[in-house]
């Protein structure tokens, strides 16, 4: 069965996500509805699937995030070669090292351990604590 009346020849389930949002700094509750398509049956993937996917979509918009601002990666220059992904592949490691450590937000990890040169040897155990 597809769902009728949408522009998109493929759609099996379209779904429904509110969420109620509140700016970081405080201010006022707000609800957002958005809506998705998917051409995955309900034999392939249940609402509670759905769910799952969405939430790991921005688990994922997250570390870009973090990548994109803390790091400056849509800045960087070089866009050739294996050195994009190299540089993507370390951000990922420091920014899961800095995670395992106990760190919640990144920027101020990476500020602390650049004040002394020996705080990231140490985290990576390659000199005693």
């Amino acid at each position: 069965m597809t769902v009728t009346g949408l522009p998109f020849p493929h759609a099996v389930q379209a779904i429904r996500i509110t969420r109620r949002t509140r700016p970081r700094r405080g201010g006022r509750w707000r609800t957002v509805t958005v809506y998705a398509v998917t051409s995955l049956t309900a034999y392939q993937a249940s609402p509670a699937h759905l769910a799952d996917y969405v939430r790991g979509h921005w688990a994922i918009e997250a570390l870009h995030h973090i990548r994109d601002v803390t790091f400056g990666e849509d800045g960087w220059q070089v866009r050739t070669g294996n050195a994009p992904r190299v540089m993507a592949c370390l951000r990922n490691l420091a920014i899961g090292i800095l995670r395992h450590q106990g760190w919640t937000n990144i920027a101020k990890a990476l500020r602390h351990n650049a004040h002394d040169a020996y705080r990231p040897l140490a985290i990576l155990g390659i000199i005693p604590p």
